[in-house]
């Protein structure tokens, strides 16, 4: 039989189920009567005076909701500072980058010359039913004049120039980096319209345009994502409303980064890759900002230009700035060679600090460096020596052997790697012939042999037993995405490529030894020089090998770059 409840177990009831909702009416009454009571106790004219006040609140209330999205609405869409970037348009003319100023990037020069060609004339393309173009990357190492080229070409073809940064357009507010897109494609288009053109340029473009498929967003599209949309969104209306605006992005990264949508057709057409300069063109270079300051007419630039192998035009650019506070400093009239030497050294090696070894150690650090010296002139097939050093410099190291390639080699061949390991392990092979034993100076050397012969053995196949592929594939990396222990190697495997970069160490080691032996006189020579002048410049080397009756290696003409 069903239980009866009493009247006082069903309100209880009832008020635990819905208690909530029993406030609410409670609250709301209350603030429709409490008023009421609370007026009729003043006098006619503050009742009549609050009720008129009362009655605007709900008026207001609509009033401040309309106009808060309103501002909301203009701050993210309208121009507001949220979608604000405070560019301004510079016409071509008044960026003044000459196409005969833009040096050291000759084959991208001759791409990016088509570019302005297109720029300045469209009807040849469009009269035979090619697409005129809509966009370029430049893509290559930092310093390497991306930007300085994008300005020489605004310039040539006499269009404005609007220059961003990737990094403009990606802020903590949703929907702020869309709209600046908009903002800023909306500007162009309004001068293509008067000038008849307009190049937007976006500096580090990997900043904004990075691949959507890395940025998830927790299964979300992120304000990166979105942004990556706009600026595809916008690059595809340039083509339907034929505006003649051209986007040049310039990224450092490696191409794989980018959004593969704003690589397709139609976007960025044009790749140019801007490589570091040649020698030729280091020259170039070199004479080019030599010019700019007070230096010797007697320079060897082409000397200067051999040891700056793989400098950017950035980097020669802060060498001679740097020569010249180096030649202020030492009360020089006109910038020498030494000035730029120095200058070489400090940018490369690091400075030089003021620092007394004792006698002992002195003469050991001096055995050492005379090891790399001998070793890198004599077994090297690629490198020349410009300069040895028993100098202390900022970083912990107490001497230095300056080496640097004949050209630039792109590809490494086995017998350069060989003789990279070789002169990596002269310094050791030398303390221990001359002194006896070694000591934690050879750190960095082993590291440095280490590395190399370990990509040897196990990524380029270039040992002796047989191994060959790249076998850091079979080991985890992103272990935690593939759901296992990311390691397909065995042990025998391992130990045997362990086994065969400790054979190859060893035999570098007995060769070097073997020579150092051989040339005991040169050695001892070349530590007594250095003990005696502390640094050994390329003029000081040459002689002292030419007395011994010594030739540098030659890289023999079979051997791959």
């Amino acid at each position: 039989m069903k239980r009866r409840r009493s009247w006082l177990q069903a309100i209880k009831l009832f008020l635990e189920i819905h208690w909530v909702k029993f406030v609410l009416v409670i609250v709301l009454v209350a603030s429709v009567v409490w008023p009421i009571l609370t007026l009729q106790g003043i006098d006619s004219y503050q009742r009549t005076y609050l009720v008129a006040v009362l009655s605007m609140t709900p008026l207001q209330s609509i009033m401040g909701a309309v106009f808060f999205v309103a501002l909301l609405y203009w701050l993210h869409y309208g121009g507001g500072s949220f979608s604000k970037m405070n560019k301004s348009l510079v016409k071509g003319q008044q960026v003044n980058v000459k196409w005969d100023d833009v040096i050291g990037m000759e084959e991208a020069k001759l791409e990016a010359w088509e570019v302005v060609e297109l720029l300045k004339d469209h009807a040849k393309v469009t009269h035979i039913g090619g697409k005129v173009l809509r966009g370029v990357l430049l893509a290559g190492p930092p310093g390497c004049g991306k930007t300085y080229l994008a300005k020489a070409i605004a310039t040539e073809a006499k269009l404005p120039f609007l220059a961003v940064s990737g990094s403009e357009f990606i802020e903590i507010f949703v929907g702020t980096g869309p709209a600046r897109v908009r903002k800023i494609f909306k500007k162009a288009q309004q001068m293509a319209r008067v000038e008849g053109g307009c190049i937007i340029f976006i500096d580090e473009l990997d900043a904004v345009g990075t691949s959507r498929g890395h940025d998830l967003g927790f299964g979300a599209q992120t304000e990166r994502n979105n942004t990556v949309n706009e600026l595809l969104v916008q690059m595809d209306g340039l083509e339907s409303q034929r505006f003649n605006v051209v986007v040049i992005g310039a990224t450092n990264a490696d191409e794989d980064v980018l959004d593969q949508a704003l690589l397709r057709p139609g976007r960025l057409d044009r790749k140019i890759y801007i490589d570091r300069p040649g020698l030729a063109d280091r020259e170039k270079l070199l004479q080019f900002y030599l010019g700019k300051v007070k230096a010797e007419p007697n320079i060897d630039v082409h000397r200067l230009a051999c040891r700056t192998v793989y400098h950017t035009p950035a980097e020669i650019e802060n060498l001679v700035k740097e020569s010249a506070l180096i030649a202020t400093r030492n009360r020089h009239e006109l910038i020498m060679y030494r000035d730029l030497s120095e200058a070489l050294e400090r940018i490369d090696l690091g400075f030089k600090i003021k620092q007394k070894l004792a006698p002992e150690e002195r003469r050991r650090v001096a055995y050492h460096e005379s090891g790399h010296l001998i070793a890198t002139y004599l077994l090297h097939p690629t490198d020349d020596v410009f300069k040895a050093s028993i100098v202390s410099r900022r970083g912990g190291t107490h001497g230095v052997v300056y080496h640097v390639p004949r050209e630039e080699l792109k590809l490494t061949s086995r017998d350069r790697m060989l003789a990279n390991v070789k002169v990596a392990l002269a310094g050791y092979v030398a303390e221990k012939l001359k002194c006896g034993s070694t000591s934690d100076g050879v750190g960095s050397d082993f590291s440095h042999a280490m590395r190399l012969v370990k990509a040897m053995v196990w990524n380029l196949g270039m040992g002796t037993n047989g191994f060959i592929g790249n076998y850091d594939v079979l080991t985890g990396s992103w272990v935690f995405r593939g759901g296992s222990t990311g390691d397909y190697m065995s042990d025998r495997v391992k130990e045997k490529l362990h086994d065969e970069m400790q054979h190859i160490l060893h035999q570098c080691a007995q060769d070097v030894e073997q020579m150092l032996t051989k040339e005991d006189a040169l050695l001892e020579r070349f530590t007594e020089e250095l003990l005696k002048k502390d640094e050994l410049e390329y003029d000081d080397i040459e002689p002292i090998f030419a007395e011994f009756g010594k030739q540098r290696v030659e890289r023999p003409a079979a051997a791959g770059s």
